[in-house]
């Protein structure tokens, strides 16, 4: 892991399987939508190691915003 970008996508994705084991209710319809925040981690860091910062941090954002709001209706 060279850049910022790597930690903080790495650390989201991280997040991500913890707040699916954790916080929901474990069915495959909420890991397909989790798995929809983890592509656009991965794209985030992408574009962050390409040099678009602000466009990485507004992927980044949406990515856990939208898996906060799957974890939120998808508690058991």
């Amino acid at each position: 892991m060279t850049t910022y970008f790597d930690i903080i996508t790495v650390t989201s994705f991280a997040a991500l399987v913890l707040a699916f084991f954790q916080f929901t209710d474990r069915q495959t319809r909420t890991l397909l939508h989790f798995v929809l925040s983890g592509i656009v981690f991965a794209v985030a860091n992408q574009v962050g190691n390409a040099g678009a910062n602000i466009l990485a941090g507004i992927l980044i954002l949406a990515g856990a915003a939208y898996a906060a709001l799957v974890a939120r209706h998808s508690q058991p």
